[in-house]
């Protein structure tokens, strides 16, 4: 399950409680599942407190809203260096690939499966923490937040599929739970822990003010399959092609989507960057087109099935680039893999009911 890995090391944060030890001696240690937002960085501070050894782990997918600079990520990072723990950041995209495909206990409102994705989490985390010696899971979830997957029964059942039950401490809501292994081991002291629930966001904020957390990111969805727009695109990749694999699905993050009459799929770049990712995104047998007089974006057609597909391509690329008062539109276009055949084509730009019709 586990596709890529970096570690982060941890900078000093200071003054520390004394290192709580269990019965054996051994360094009491937590896994902290670190998003990067304010909850899980609260929940690891939590553990810090007590004196609980924290390692931070991370989970990447394609479907993060996260870029190399912003984002998941980038904030995982910073918290673990803020927080002075060390990070294991795990990339698990192709596991989860197929989970959005066909998730067994299904989607949320859009195409965001958060029940499963949470049970293969806990599955790879509780791996994770055996492998390193650790002696429970901790996560910043609170008991109301998500209609979904942070329900009482939700959260039960999660934990029973993953095989966490017991060993996974949300220390933000801990009281309104049944205590776990952790406490009633007395690694943990459960009368510090909390009792937030509900959507409110305002006890975090004043605990966060109160550890002297200042700079964390605002409350938002860190997953694009919980976008409208984006799980449409899903949703239309997967019907039209089951097997779709990691590149797929990164493709959806970039420009305009448009299904075709003849099965292909035309994507029109928005921007210089992102015609530029097209191109290079383009694989053999793919067909990239762009204006051959004037500015204007690239269109990648994949998967084409007949040559309509191509004609409406190609007028696509005019419809979104300045025509003035021409009737027409000069394209050139080229096959990957055969780039030396670069060839010319004038076409009409479409109507706006045509392109609404085709836009996924």
């Amino acid at each position: 399950m586990v596709e890529q890995m970096e570690t982060l090391q941890a900078q000093d944060s200071g003054e520390r409680a004394p290192q709580r030890l269990d019965e054996d001696g051994r360094p009491v240690t937590a896994v902290v599942l670190m998003s990067g937002g304010l909850d899980s960085r609260l929940a690891a501070r939590i553990m810090l407190e007590q004196g609980v050894r924290v390692v931070a782990l991370n989970y990447r997918t394609c479907f993060c809203t996260c870029t190399p600079k912003h984002g998941c990520g980038s904030e995982a990072a910073k918290a673990s260096r803020e927080l002075g723990v060390p990070l294991k950041v795990v990339n698990h995209t192709r596991a989860f690939i197929e989970i959005v495909k066909n998730p067994p206990h299904g989607y949320g409102r859009h195409m965001n499966p958060c029940i499963d994705c949470r049970i293969q989490m806990f599955r790879a985390a509780r791996e994770y923490m055996d492998k390193v010696g650790a002696h429970f899971l901790v996560t910043g979830e609170v008991l109301g937040q998500r209609p979904m997957s942070q329900r009482r029964d939700a959260m039960r059942l999660i934990d029973r599929e993953a095989g966490t039950g017991g060993i996974i401490l949300r220390p933000l809501c801990a009281r309104h739970l049944p205590p776990t292994r952790p406490e009633e081991k007395g690694w943990v002291d459960r009368d510090t822990l909390l009792d937030i629930s509900g959507r409110s966001r305002k006890p975090q904020m004043a605990l966060a003010e109160q550890f002297g957390m200042t700079d964390y990111p605002c409350a938002a969805g860190g997953c694009l399959l919980t976008y409208e727009g984006f799980a449409r695109k899903v949703r239309d990749l997967i019907e039209h092609m089951p097997e779709a694999q990691a590149r797929d699905f990164q493709l959806l993050k970039l420009g305009r989507h448009f299904r075709l009459p003849g099965g292909g799929k035309a994507i029109v770049g928005r921007d210089a960057g992102e015609n530029e990712r097209l191109r290079k995104c383009a694989r053999e047998g793919d067909v990239v087109y762009e204006r051959s007089e004037t500015v204007g974006p690239v269109v990648l057609l994949c998967d084409a099935r007949d040559t309509n597909d191509g004609a409406l391509a190609a007028a696509l690329c005019v419809t979104y680039s300045k025509l003035g008062d021409a009737p027409f539109g000069c394209v050139r276009y080229y096959t990957k893999g055969d780039e030396t055949r670069v060839r010319p084509m004038q076409v009409a730009p479409l109507d706006r009911p045509t392109v609404e019709a085709l836009h996924v």
